[in-house]
């Protein structure tokens, strides 16, 4: 039997210390090693404990949870899952502490009741699981270089991502040039993350950036970002295509899929897409995967233990986390 999945709480209320960790514990696989009330206390008990993830506030007084969040990633990098407030500065913080390196970020409880936390307890387990195999890094110290114009060769670029990805997408983008190949992109977010998303890219990276609609135009120098809600994005044709909003059922549990729009970009593009998933072992997105290399694209898929794999028909070769970015802006240019 596998290891416990040992977590620390960081909260500086007690009642939400009480529920987080209450929460947990319902968890199989889960132990909760210690409560701390705030970054001086938290900095103690990970020496002691060492646990393999973290839950940590976003707003704590004193040293709030995005300062111990970006002093951690830089001293000693864990997984931290984030909790946060859902106003809209709340929002702006977890879209910061996602692009700091967090892991994910769950909403606070409203209320100060147990069944507050039953709807997002299946999701934190996932996301626990993953957390403590996760290749963690400090992308906040990391120098992006943006490179500065591509002559581009005509393939469509479409991405696939969840919250985790959230750090690796702004490092990825950021070395986009204003004139990027047209990007779509699906990540799976809180719906009231998303805007903030679109926002925080906006003020750091080159190219534009806009959530889709349906019947958009789609051309080079803008990503495109899947709305939340009702609809899968995809793309009708190409060259010369337009995007789709389609009001289907859930693909894998979700909506919009990333496997979805990998394979209408496989239809459309056959060898004129090229595809990343920026999460590994997802359920959503590597049947799409599949279908891009079925139709002669070039897919890069994130592997577990860090870097990727880039395939095309029956031939893979690794491709490093650092070198992703260059890679792809080489798959798009001539």
């Amino acid at each position: 039997m596998a290891a416990a999945t040992k977590v620390l709480v960081v909260d500086d209320s007690l009642t939400m210390r009480a529920l987080i960790s209450g929460a947990l514990e319902r968890i199989p696989g889960v132990e909760v090693v210690g409560l701390a009330d705030g970054a001086a206390e938290a900095r103690q008990m990970v020496t002691a404990l060492h646990p393999h993830v973290m839950t940590l506030d976003v707003e704590m007084p004193g040293m709030s949870g995005l300062e111990y969040l970006a002093e951690i990633m830089e001293t000693r990098p864990m997984p931290v899952i984030m909790f946060s407030t859902r106003t809209t500065a709340g929002a702006t913080d977890s879209i910061e502490a996602l692009r700091l390196g967090a892991m994910d970020c769950f909403p606070k409880p409203r209320v100060a009741v147990p069944a507050e936390l039953d709807a997002i307890i299946a999701k934190l387990g996932k996301r626990l699981k993953a957390a403590r195999n996760a290749e963690i890094k400090n992308p906040a110290s990391a120098k992006t270089v943006t490179a500065s114009s591509i002559d581009w060769n005509g393939r469509l670029l479409v991405v696939g991502g969840d919250a985790s990805s959230t750090a690796t997408l702004f490092d990825l983008l950021g070395t986009f040039p204003a004139n990027c190949p047209p990007t779509i992109i699906v990540q799976h977010l809180d719906p009231g993350l998303v805007e903030g998303m679109l926002v925080k890219l906006t003020e750091k990276i080159a190219p534009r950036v806009v959530m889709a609609t349906d019947g958009m135009e789609i051309e080079q120098g803008t990503i495109y970002f899947a709305p939340p809600g009702e609809h899968h994005l995809v793309v009708d044709a190409w060259p010369a295509g337009k995007l789709r909003l389609l009001a289907r059922e859930p693909v894998a549990g979700e909506r919009p899929s990333i496997s979805l729009l990998f394979a209408a970009a496989a239809k459309a593009a056959t060898t004129n897409a090229v595809g990343v998933l920026l999460i590994d072992g997802s359920e959503d997105g590597g049947t799409g995967l599949k279908a891009l290399n079925a139709a002669g694209s070039y897919a890069f898929a994130k592997q577990e233990g860090g870097g990727y794999a880039l395939s095309r028909n029956l031939v893979t070769q690794p491709v490093a986390s650092n070198a992703l970015a260059a890679s792809i802006l080489k798959m798009c240019s001539k």
